[in-house]
């Protein structure tokens, strides 16, 4: 195949520990996997987006609903893991990863994170957005974001953060989960193990801030992510 200037990717996972079969649970009739590839789809060019997956059953609804896909080691930890186990197959400058459990990402935002990545090569980038609702950011399910003046990520967490002595700060930001990733970044991260507070939090994105790598943060729309089953009633 030939070398794509960009590729996105939605690494699904079908065995989820807070959701077995996430991938495939129905909204409106149809796999959310699907309703994620169609947002996808809206935004670029159908050949610039593949699922990447370990599951045949996944792979399956790939082939019914006409979607590209590349199967990817049972092994990988994260997403991103996924996302670079895939890159070794197919070939691209540039990595985008879209969750598979945001059905509602919008297109105008995977536009906006291709476009930034796309013109500057050597940088990371993740979404993020302002908490419309304060106990949101007490959530531990919802992703914390602290960053610079610059937006660049400072750290990640499951705690609501930042905070003041009283606990009862009501001004956050979550994040958004649109990464875009140059091949050499993702070549790193694949080849690293997770790191200590990666671990600790489990978020992902930490492993480049462990590794001395910065990630600038983009502002984005509010999206639905479908953690449980009961998230689906948002939708459905």
């Amino acid at each position: 195949m030939k070398k794509l200037n960009f590729v996105i990717v939605i690494p699904a996972r079908f065995k989820s520990s807070r959701f077995p079969g996430k991938p495939l649970a129905l909204i409106k009739g149809k796999p959310m996997i699907y309703h994620v590839w169609r947002q996808c789809i809206k935004a670029v060019n159908r050949k610039n987006v593949f699922i990447a997956t370990d599951d045949d059953r996944i792979k399956n609804t790939c082939l019914k609903y006409s979607m590209n896909y590349q199967m990817t080691s049972s092994k990988c930890k994260t997403g991103t893991d996924r996302m670079y186990d895939f890159s070794k197959k197919i070939l691209a400058d540039l990595y985008i990863n879209v969750q598979g459990d945001e059905p509602k990402i919008k297109p105008k935002d995977i536009i906006k994170i291709v476009k930034l990545g796309l013109k500057n090569k050597d940088k990371i980038y993740n979404g993020m957005c302002k908490v419309k609702s304060y106990k949101d950011g007490y959530k531990s399910q919802v992703p914390k974001v602290v960053f610079d003046k610059y937006k660049n990520l400072m750290y990640m967490s499951r705690a609501p953060v930042p905070n003041n002595k009283n606990l009862n700060n009501k001004v956050f930001y979550k994040q958004i989960c649109i990464y875009s990733i140059p091949k050499k970044f993702l070549k790193i991260f694949g080849k690293t193990k997770k790191t200590k507070f990666e671990k600790i939090e489990d978020i992902e994105i930490n492993r480049f801030l462990e590794l001395g790598y910065k990630v600038r943060m983009v502002e984005l729309s509010d999206t639905i992510s479908i953690d449980y089953p009961s998230d689906l009633k948002k939708l459905n």
